[in-house]
């Protein structure tokens, strides 16, 4: 080989070694206190979601506690009265969502928790509110499925409803 062939091969490994380096530091999720216990992960599920109008969420965190085939469903009542239910894969689900007009605030206020072998069933009770100290908005459930791989915790799907004047939330939940 040629010096200059030599050289320009030393450039682009040298290039693509400090790449690598820039991506494996950049790339800082998943959180190991997000994943390494339920609650961890059930702290993180609404943390990623809360946040102020105009600020695009942390979609790449919210990645690293979904299983990559997750499952999210919304469920309520159209303007008709009517069931419905909407269902999304988590990219899906981030575009649905898009950038927030409005703030959003997210917290956990009632849990209860199903557990057999690796599997994990969580009815989490939850509070809306627009500002993060500000009235509570709305009230609903969540209902989140995980799994415990021996290593880690991960989202595999979820699904929510809201608290109407005919759907209260059940005494046992709150």
């Amino acid at each position: 080989m040629n010096n200059k062939l030599l050289t320009s091969l030393a450039l682009f490994l040298f290039l693509c070694s400090i790449t690598n380096a820039q991506n494996s530091t950049k790339n800082k999720f998943p959180l190991k206190a997000d994943i390494e216990t339920l609650d961890g992960i059930i702290k993180a599920y609404y943390d990623v979601i809360s946040g102020p109008a105009g600020q695009v969420r942390n979609w790449e965190r919210d990645l690293s506690l979904h299983h990559p085939g997750a499952f999210i469903a919304v469920t309520g009542m159209n303007k008709n009265n009517k069931p419905y239910i909407i269902t999304q894969n988590l990219s899906e689900y981030h575009k649905s969502f898009g950038v927030p007009k409005d703030g959003f605030w997210e917290y956990e206020i009632s849990r209860k928790t199903q557990k057999f072998g690796n599997i994990t069933h969580v009815w989490s009770t939850y509070i809306t509110k627009n500002e993060k100290e500000g009235p509570v908005t709305e009230r609903g459930i969540n209902s989140i499925q995980l799994y415990n791989d021996g290593t880690r915790w991960w989202i595999l799907s979820w699904m929510f409803d809201r608290e109407r004047t005919n759907n209260q939330i059940p005494k046992k939940y709150n």
